[in-house]
């Protein structure tokens, strides 16, 4: 019987949707077509493989938008990171719309994600108090995917593996760290990444059917 659910965040809860078409439009100005489903696949896969620190930097992004071109088939120059960065910085944070389901969910809620302590501010702006525990990789100083931050948080809410369903959108850092460790876990796939994938969802709301 599952207590508690777990949520990643970003991808999961929360996105920039207009990051894409962005990315589109800054190509189209250098002369390059790339359909939005390639970017956003190439985007995806590219996350799932890079690391995310918890504070990103315009160094990072110059390096992850760098390898985001050669997947791309487009030889990266200086003017055209530039302008991608300029135009993609400071993107507002979006709501998923089947965040809604959260208000629907009796049992307790909490956060596991890599992120930075400003990450408890920006939820309750956007979802109220709903989340009992938000655990982020800047304040227990250990990030996904390692296995110790799921272990710390599982000490802190004192439930056993089994009694917890975690539910994120990656691979990578979400499902088989918890998947390791016992526990149940979903992957949010709203863009059909992963369709062979046994534990998916298309949308947060299919959650309610894993309870």
């Amino acid at each position: 019987m599952i207590k508690y659910i777990f949520f990643d965040v970003a991808g999961t809860l929360l996105g920039k949707p207009s990051l894409y078409i962005i990315i589109q439009n800054t190509l189209k100005d250098f002369g390059y077509q790339i359909s939005i489903e390639e970017i956003k696949q190439k985007h995806k896969l590219l996350s799932e493989v890079i690391h995310f620190p918890d504070k990103t930097d315009e160094s990072f992004y110059l390096k992850f938008n760098t390898e985001l071109l050669f997947l791309l088939g487009i030889i990266p120059t200086t003017a055209l990171l530039d302008m991608i960065f300029k135009n993609c910085t400071y993107l507002p944070w979006e709501k998923f719309e089947d965040t809604s389901v959260l208000s629907e969910l009796i049992v307790p809620l909490g956060v596991i994600s890599n992120f930075n302590i400003t990450l408890k501010e920006k939820l309750n702006g956007f979802f109220g108090p709903v989340f009992k525990d938000v655990f982020v990789s800047e304040e227990l100083g250990i990030a996904k995917p390692n296995i110790d931050f799921y272990k710390k948080a599982l000490d802190k809410i004192s439930l056993s593996p089994s009694e917890v369903l975690y539910v994120g959108d990656s691979i990578k850092l979400d499902l088989e760290p918890a998947i390791r460790l016992g526990i149940k876990t979903l992957i949010v796939d709203r863009e059909n990444f992963y369709p062979n994938l046994k534990n998916r969802i298309s949308s947060l709301k299919e959650i309610t059917n894993s309870l």
